[in-house]
């Protein structure tokens, strides 16, 4: 396990506050963009001084692995329909899916 990945065990990307202050609420009108720049802010405040690598794998296996989830199950398990969803070869999905224990 890496470093970032042993920080993440602890403090997961989402969006949470310190005792001091507010936690950053997600509304409707708030873009997946907007939520990702206030995980990623977040984490990085909270590092406290400890050493970070491989940050974009680890951004890209939480964030994957639930969109993977959801696409499949908007499909009903249908593998086609959700490559052609994601816009990734079928193969491609397979692999991924494979990848996250989702198959």
């Amino acid at each position: 396990m890496n470093t970032a990945e042993a920080l993440m065990a602890d403090a997961p990307i989402e969006l949470t506050s310190t005792v001091n202050e507010p936690a950053p609420v997600a509304t409707q009108n708030q873009s997946l963009r907007d939520c990702v720049e206030q995980a990623m802010d977040n984490y990085f405040k909270h590092l406290d001084g400890q050493s970070v690598s491989d940050v974009y794998d680890l951004v890209m296996a939480e964030v994957e692995a639930p969109m993977l989830e959801i696409v499949m199950k908007y499909t009903r398990h249908n593998q086609t329909k959700a490559a052609q969803v994601l816009g990734l070869n079928r193969g491609t999905l397979r692999k991924k899916l494979k990848q996250y224990g989702l198959l």
